[in-house]
């Protein structure tokens, strides 16, 4: 198993500093003055110096590395260009070279082959890829469920049958295209508790509530249910939230989606329960951290 990153750990860095530091040095800076700029030790410049450090010479050939190699060492020998300025230039290069069918996805297909043609049309680096897309709702979701972790006092917003926070593709039609937490997240003896990772198509509820808004023109990708209490909506509110109600003895989705209709801004949604029901606030947000966030901020 070989990751992307390790192919600009391993072939990518090395060549950048390799072919900088010879740049550099050409342009009148000494060992010192380059270990410096490039934040290494002086003992690893002679080394690059020396060509004791392999470089990859499909990288070093690639035009937009050698015109950027050129304007960063033009601009760091005069001291137009800083070293983070030119940290976030490199940046931006690795970036644009990890992208489906570039030079660093090229390579690292070739280190896995299997990568190369996994499934129907997948490219691990594309960036619009179906993997990827759905690998960033993840990875948002996580962070999300981090900041509920540690957020004190979470544990008393959680109702009796348990929270979700949820996040959804931008193209989502279904419950298949909304991750969620397996079991929902539950108060365990005063502390949150997330039974498991989060995965795609385990939550109904809050995922339903999320898709339905959606479909009625919320401009939302991620949503969490606690529990229902007037503070808890005013607070909501005073900080900028507009809430809407609707009532659940009905269909939750046509529900949710009269009250989107008749409040097309609404970013909290809530019902106040009935026979069997308990009463719910739905927070809604453009993704699971920031969903997170405005939870925090209650307490």
């Amino acid at each position: 198993m070989q990751f992307v990153e390790e192919i600009v750990v391993d072939e990518f860095l090395p060549t950048i500093r390799s072919l900088l530091a010879g740049e550099l040095r050409e342009r009148g800076l000494t060992q010192s003055d380059v270990a410096d700029v490039l934040g290494i030790s002086q003992s690893a410049v002679s080394k690059y110096a020396h060509g004791d450090v392999t470089i990859n010479e499909r990288i070093a050939d690639d035009e937009r590395v050698s015109a950027t190699i050129e304007e960063l060492a033009d601009g760091l020998s005069t001291g137009d260009v800083t070293p983070v300025q030119a940290l976030i230039e490199l940046e931006v290069l690795v970036r644009e070279l990890e992208t489906g069918g570039d030079l660093l996805a090229q390579l690292h297909e070739e280190a896995v082959p299997e990568l190369a043609d996994h499934g129907a049309s997948f490219r691990v680096h594309d960036p619009e890829s179906d993997l990827r897309t759905s690998e960033r709702v993840v990875s948002s979701l996580r962070r999300g469920l981090r900041i509920l972790e540690n957020a004190s006092g979470f544990a008393n917003l959680i109702p009796a049958v348990g929270s979700n926070l949820v996040a959804c593709t931008p193209d989502a039609e279904g419950i298949d295209d909304v991750a969620g937490v397996p079991g929902r997240i539950f108060d365990v003896k005063g502390r949150t508790t997330v039974p498991a990772a989060p995965e795609f198509g385990v939550s109904e509820h809050v995922a339903t509530v999320l898709l339905a808004a959606r479909r009625h023109g919320a401009d939302a990708s991620a949503a969490i249910n606690i529990a229902y209490d007037d503070d808890l909506l005013a607070d909501l509110t005073e900080r900028g939230h507009v809430a809407a109600e609707f009532d659940e003895v009905d269909d939750i989705a046509s529900s949710v989606g009269a009250a989107i209709d008749d409040e097309p801004e609404a970013t909290v949604l809530y019902q106040t329960g009935g026979t069997g029901i308990e009463p719910l606030i739905y927070v809604l947000g453009a993704d699971a951290e920031s969903v997170a966030d405005d939870v925090r901020s209650l307490l």
